[in-house]
């Protein structure tokens, strides 16, 4: 259920204190975030984050998106870094090198697809794998005219199974379910009576009046993921900087000391007290950047 705002939104020409520790890890979201309204990378963005990389911080990319969906952007930044992807899922390097894997138990699933019959049309599985059959669904019918750009780009991956429940023969990463914003509210409602041991997160695009529902592993975020690599990199959470600008990027914004939110963010995202940047079609991430980090970009 949305929340009263309860906090004055930042002004973006407001500096970070003095006093901020030294960043040493900044963790980015995609969508919405480092991709403009054009799903591109801005030059002045691309140009913060490579000075802010040779300048020794170290930038991960934390993103809704399969790993493999990730890689033709994080790619064009042109240095080697680590993509949490999956919304916590899996945390793996550009040359394919795995650190962990959070998998969503076929048990579960099987009890989910279950449970949430009346959705099956909205429903789409995900596996670990580079292969088709890394998404499975059982037809289109309901999700085209939501994600018909996902779902053209990552045609050679789809497998059609019905009942999707034959799917799982192994342990995927999630399951999602993909519509409009006040069907997935139903659908968000029948989780939460489900019972189910599993973590539910959700992005939402109202302008497009689309929600994406993810239900990962219990205890499956994007903060406990970057918790536990900063954790393995010996960086304390007030040395994290972490942008982001959707519903699934809380508990990553949560756990860094230093969160910024993107000027387009969700509006319940506001409430935090969270400093606000430009948005993604002003260079936001440039701007967050130059603000803490003190890397201008001409």
């Amino acid at each position: 259920m949305a929340q009263t705002c309860c906090a004055r939104l930042p002004n973006p020409s407001v500096k970070i204190s003095a006093v901020t520790p030294s960043i040493r890890l900044l963790a980015l979201d995609i969508d919405g975030t480092l991709l403009n309204p054009q799903f591109q990378i801005s030059p002045t963005d691309m140009r913060a984050l490579r000075r802010a990389h040779s300048q020794g911080i170290e930038i991960v990319v934390v993103t809704g998106r399969r790993h493999t969906f990730a890689l033709p952007i994080v790619e064009q930044l042109g240095f080697d870094l680590w993509v949490i992807s999956s919304n916590g899922a899996i945390t793996r390097s550009l040359s394919g090198e795995t650190f962990h894997r959070d998998l969503l138990p076929a048990e579960t699933c099987r009890e989910l697809c279950t449970s949430m019959i009346e959705f099956r049309g909205n429903t789409v599985l995900t596996f670990d794998t580079e292969a088709k059959g890394a998404i499975v669904l059982e037809h289109m019918n309901e999700l085209n005219s939501s994600i018909q750009r996902w779902l053209e780009k990552n045609l050679q991956y789809i497998d059609f199974v019905i009942p999707i429940e034959e799917s799982l023969t192994s342990n995927p990463v999630q399951a999602m379910f993909c519509g409009q914003i006040a069907r997935m509210q139903r659908a968000q409602a029948a989780l939460a009576a489900s019972g189910l041991d599993i973590t539910v997160l959700r992005t939402e695009y109202v302008e497009r009046d689309l929600s994406i529902v993810d239900v990962l592993n219990q205890g499956c975020s994007k903060g406990h993921a970057l918790e536990r690599w900063a954790k393995y990199r010996g960086i304390a959470r007030e040395q994290v900087m972490a942008i982001g600008d959707n519903y699934n990027d809380i508990e990553m914004l949560a756990f860094a000391g230093v969160p910024f939110i993107m000027g387009n963010a969700s509006e319940e995202l506001r409430c935090n007290g969270w400093a606000v940047t430009l948005s993604n079609d002003q260079n936001g991430v440039a701007a967050a950047i130059e603000q803490v980090l003190g890397v201008r970009t001409p």
